[in-house]
C-alpha cells in the first residue's frame, strides 16, 4: 500500500466508530470514511504534526456535515427512523473499536434527542476521551461552547435514559419469554411479559410492513404482537437469539427470508421498549449471516 494508505488503515477503526456512533448507519460511516481517505491523498503528510488528530479532525467536520443532510432527509422517512446494526464481528473487521454502552442500537437511538452539534461534542469528550480543549479545536469552536454542548448533550440524554440498567442476561431472558408467548399466544401472555407502559417502534422504510409511528401502552403492544404471533407463526417461523452491536437480539425467520431484527429494553422482570427492524434493504446486510457469534435456534 501507498504512504497514505498504511497511515490510514491505522487508524480505520478508531475512524470508523466516530463515523458510524454519528450517522447510526455503517454505509454513511463508510461514505465518510471513503472521503476522509480522498482528502489525505490530496494532502503533504510529511507536513501532519499529529495525523491521526488530522485524520480524527476530518472524519469529525464530514460526518458533522453528513449528519446535518440526513436528519433533513429523516423527517420525510416512512414511519419512523432506527440505526442500522453493524453484522457481527466475526463479518466487519471494523467492529476492532471502543466498546460498550455507546455502541448499543438503544444508546444510538437516545444520541438522536441531539443536536448534530451536540453529538459530535458528546461522543469527542465522552467516548473518545478527548479534552474539552482538543474538541473545542476538532470543531473549531471556542471551549466554553465545547463544554456547554457536552452538559447540554447530558442532560438530554439523561431525560431519554431508561431508569434500569439491566444486564445482558436478563436481556436474553426476556427474548427468550418473548418467544414463548409468541409460541403461544394470548393477549395475557403479552401483557405478562410487557411491563406496565411499554413502548415499540417497528421500521419498515416502506418496503415492509410496519407501525408508521410509535406505539405505547400494554394493551396496544399485545394486540399487536397477537396479530403478528398469528401471521408469523408455522414450521417455516424461527426465532434466533443473537447480538448486534454488543447487545441481546432477536432474529425473526421466516420462509427463508430474516423477516425482522428486534432488540429490547427491559427492567430485569418486564420488557419496557421494543425496537423492531424490518426494512428489507437493512436486514438484507444481515442476511450473510446465518450464524452469529453467540446465536441460538429458539421455537
Amino acid at each position: 500500500m501507498d504512504p497514505e494508505t498504511t497511515l490510514f488503515e491505522q487508524h480505520r477503526s478508531r475512524l470508523f466508530g466516530l463515523a458510524y456512533r454519528m450517522l447510526g448507519t455503517p454505509a454513511d460511516a463508510e461514505d465518510v470514511l471513503h472521503d476522509a481517505w480522498l482528502r489525505l491523498h490530496a494532502q503533504d503528510v510529511t507536513t501532519l504534526d499529529d495525523p491521526e488528530a488530522w485524520l480524527v479532525t476530518v472524519t469529525t467536520r464530514l460526518a458533522l456535515d453528513r449528519l446535518r443532510r440526513v436528519k433533513a432527509e429523516r423527517a420525510h422517512y416512512t414511519g419512523p427512523w432506527l440505526p442500522e446494526p453493524l453484522v457481527p464481528e466475526a463479518e466487519h473487521p471494523d467492529v476492532t473499536l471502543e466498546r460498550g454502552e455507546s455502541l448499543t442500537l438503544s444508546f444510538l437511538l437516545l444520541l438522536e434527542r441531539l443536536s448534530p452539534e451536540e453529538r459530535a461534542a458528546f461522543l469527542l469528550r465522552e467516548v473518545f476521551d478527548y479534552s474539552h480543549a482538543e474538541a473545542a479545536a476538532i470543531l473549531e469552536i471556542a471551549e466554553d461552547a465545547c463544554r456547554q454542548r457536552v452538559h447540554r448533550a447530558k442532560l438530554r440524554l439523561r431525560e431519554g435514559r431508561p431508569r434500569f440498567n439491566v444486564d445482558q442476561s436478563a436481556q436474553r431472558r426476556m427474548l427468550q419469554r418473548f418467544v414463548a408467548a409468541m409460541a403461544e399466544p394470548s393477549r395475557h401472555r403479552g401483557r405478562a411479559v410487557s411491563a406496565a407502559s411499554p413502548d415499540h417502534t417497528g421500521v419498515g422504510g416502506g418496503g415492509a410492513r410496519a407501525t408508521l409511528r410509535p406505539l405505547h401502552g400494554a394493551e396496544r403492544l399485545a394486540r399487536l404482537y397477537l396479530q403478528l404471533a398469528h401471521n408469523f407463526h408455522g414450521p417455516g417461523v424461527h426465532y434466533e437469539l443473537a447480538s448486534l452491536n454488543g447487545a441481546p437480539a432477536l432474529f425473526l425467520h421466516a420462509g427463508g427470508t430474516l423477516s425482522a431484527a428486534m432488540w429490547i429494553e427491559c427492567d430485569g422482570e418486564r420488557i419496557t421498549a421494543i425496537h423492531a427492524l424490518r426494512h428489507p434493504g437493512k436486514l438484507a446486510r444481515l442476511l450473510a449471516v446465518t450464524k452469529p457469534a453467540g446465536s441460538a435456534s429458539l421455537h
